[in-house]
């Protein structure tokens, strides 16, 4: 196939911890970048084609253990954010608007 030329954006995505480093690892293990793994993930997806083959999702249930991942498909519209991180997120959002003196916009829209 041939390679297509592409522009990317950087984003501001937050994900669950034990998810992101499952996927870090993933990538890592199948030498690409964190993006690059997302993007085919959600191109797959896209089409309704499963992402990963058999020798992916063995290494996948591996990082799960390791990363003491217990999420499953069935969680994914029934998570919330702990209420000390968000309290969290937010104090840092106000202390650096007041170092800065610039009004911070919500990352939430």
């Amino acid at each position: 196939m041939k390679r297509r030329e592409i522009e990317r954006v950087q984003t501001g995505v937050r994900m669950e911890k034990r998810l992101v480093l499952v996927l870090k690892a993933l990538a890592g293990a199948h030498d690409l970048t964190f993006g690059d793994l997302l993007e085919g993930i959600v191109l797959h997806a896209f089409e309704g084609k499963a992402p990963f083959g058999p020798a992916s999702r063995a290494t996948i249930a591996a990082l799960r253990e390791v990363y003491k991942l217990d999420l499953t498909a069935a969680d994914s519209h029934l998570l919330v954010e702990a209420s000390g991180a968000a309290a969290d997120r937010t104090s840092r959002t106000a202390r650096a608007s007041s170092r800065s003196g610039t009004p911070r916009r919500s990352s939430r829209r």
